[in-house]
Parts: structure tokens; sequence; C-alpha cells
């Protein structure tokens, strides 16, 4: 029974640094600008035009490499039989 002397006021402090933490993120800004870096990911528009054409053929490339080719599409299954 008296650990909870102890636990008590450990969980005031943990408490008062998690608010301390909130409130200096909000006042940093840091919730302001949420949408931004999702976004970023999906557009290219801040590479420059020599590395967008480098990232167009990259991705030719890969293409290419990972076409199916007639052995690979064929399917490894003895059938469909339901699991038996």
């Amino acid at each position: 029974m008296s650990i909870i002397y102890v636990l008590i006021p450990i969980a005031i402090i943990i408490v008062a640094v998690a608010i301390v933490i909130f409130f200096w993120a909000v006042k940093s800004n840091q919730f302001e600008d949420l949408d931004r870096q999702g976004y970023s990911i999906l557009f290219d528009d801040d590479l420059p035009p020599e590395e967008k054409k480098l990232a167009e053929q990259r991705k030719k490339l890969q293409e290419s490499q990972h076409s199916p080719s007639p052995v690979a599409s064929r399917s490894t299954d003895k059938g469909d039989n339901g699991g038996h």
C-alpha cells in the first residue's frame, strides 16, 4: 500500500511533462501545416529538370526489367481444388 505514495507523484510528474511538451509543440507551430509533408511525396515539383529526366528513365528501365515472362505468368498451383 505504501507504493501508492510513490506512484501518484511519479504519475503527476509524467502528466505534467506531457502537458509541457504539448504546449511547447503548439507554441512552436508544430501543428500548423499537417498536410504539406503528405502532399510532398505525391508531387515531384521540387526536382530539377535533370533529376526529373533521370527519374523517368529509371522508371522506364524498371518497368522493362519487371515485364512478366511467359514462365513467370504461369500459376504454380495444381489447380483450384479448394485447398484439398
